[in-house]
């Protein structure tokens, strides 16, 4: 018996951010599973079609749960938001059926369909704040330490790299991004252009182009990607723009 698993990435929440590709294997899917928040938005689209959906920290347990019911012949998509491929569920699909596949009966397809991440969802908004090379850093710790994290903020901006901030601050950790500034700061100076989107593509998207320094004042939470231009980046007529040096 053969299934078939996807792990598709929808977006940050809008329809129009859902690939071709993505909408063809939601459409194919038999089961639909993932975050609940996720599993939330596609409720109204797919009305009759079967969805599992679990919370957060439970994301071992939601993607076993879809592979079990790939092995047992059926449809299966594994939606992500963003691309799954980033801060996703591609990594660990792909990294449970390695291991477990010798006790399984059957095969099972398993394809992984990308999606538009934050990083360029939210800097389409701002303008063109990541033309050049640019790293993306989350501040989530809870997967990765904060010390490694820290190394990693502090090699972007020795590097002159434009920074993308994903999980910038939460109720158990409200000074991360903070310290990610400090950080950064050090580096670079205060006056560095920044800027930020909050709920990218859902109700109460906001954003503001500003500076580093004006990021300390700013009310920011998990659903607000950050952004920090390199040392060529610039704010003209209400957009953040980081050039490829076109224009000499």
């Amino acid at each position: 018996m053969t299934g078939d698993l996807c792990v598709a990435g929808i977006g940050p929440g809008s329809e129009g951010y859902i690939t071709a590709d993505a909408q063809a294997a939601l459409d194919a899917a038999d089961l639909i599973v993932g975050y609940k928040v996720y599993i939330n938005l596609l409720k109204d689209r797919y009305p009759g079609k079967e969805m599992y959906s679990t919370g957060m920290g439970d994301e071992v347990a939601r993607c076993e749960y879809a592979l079990d019911k790939a092995y047992e012949g059926r449809k299966v998509a594994v939606v992500c938001s963003g691309d799954p491929g980033v801060y996703g569920m591609a990594s660990l699909i792909l990294e449970l059926d390695s291991r477990d596949r010798e006790d399984r009966d059957g095969e099972v397809d398993i394809t992984i369909i990308p999606g538009v991440t934050a990083a360029l969802s939210g800097a389409a908004i701002l303008g063109s704040p990541i033309g050049s090379d640019f790293a993306v850093i989350s501040l989530s710790t809870a997967l990765t330490p904060w010390e490694e994290i820290a190394v990693r903020i502090k090699a972007a901006a020795e590097g002159d790299f434009s920074i993308v901030l994903y999980n910038p601050v939460s109720r158990v950790r409200p000074d991360t991004l903070r310290q990610a500034l400090d950080i950064i700061g050090a580096v670079t100076g205060r006056e560095r252009v920044a800027g930020y989107v909050k709920n990218i593509g859902r109700d109460g998207e906001e954003h503001k182009i500003t500076t580093l320094g004006g990021l300390y004042s700013e009310d920011l939470d998990m659903f607000t990607t950050v952004y920090i231009g390199n040392k060529d980046t610039k704010s003209i007529g209400g957009r953040m723009i980081t050039g490829r040096k076109y224009i000499k």
